[in-house]
């Protein structure tokens, strides 16, 4: 079974800046694709953006160019750095892995393993 533990999340103001990161952990020899989903309060959850295991990355165009998804294979983790941050931006965050390698898959479905979720809000 693999673990998934994002931490990061907080209160920022708007225009400010957070880096939410993703750990994973219970199968040192998996590889996965990862991405984060967010979800805002009486909404579906929705593809925020991924990264394949050879770090091709792939965004949803409401945070192209804000936000970045790095990896470290070494270190079982992954990261959203989070700039220019606006309020439509508070929501739950969840970090997820796919078996499936090198395609970045934006529906929930193809994801296998999910965090338990962080909570960003942004103030106006």
């Amino acid at each position: 079974q693999v673990q998934l533990v994002e931490s990061g999340g907080g209160l920022v103001q708007a225009g400010g800046s957070l880096r939410l990161s993703c750990a994973a952990s219970g199968r040192p020899d998996s590889r996965f694709a990862m991405a984060w989903f967010r979800q805002l309060q009486g909404k579906e959850r929705e593809f925020v953006g991924g990264i394949t295991w050879s770090g091709s990355t792939r965004y949803a165009d409401s945070v192209n160019g804000r936000f970045t998804i790095s990896r470290d294979n070494g270190k079982n983790t992954v990261s959203l750095q989070m700039n220019n941050l606006k309020p439509e931006d508070t929501a739950v965050y969840y970090c997820a892995a796919d078996v499936q390698l090198y395609v970045v898959r934006t529906l929930m479905a193809a994801y296998e393993y999910w965090g338990q979720g962080t909570q960003v809000t942004v103030s106006s």
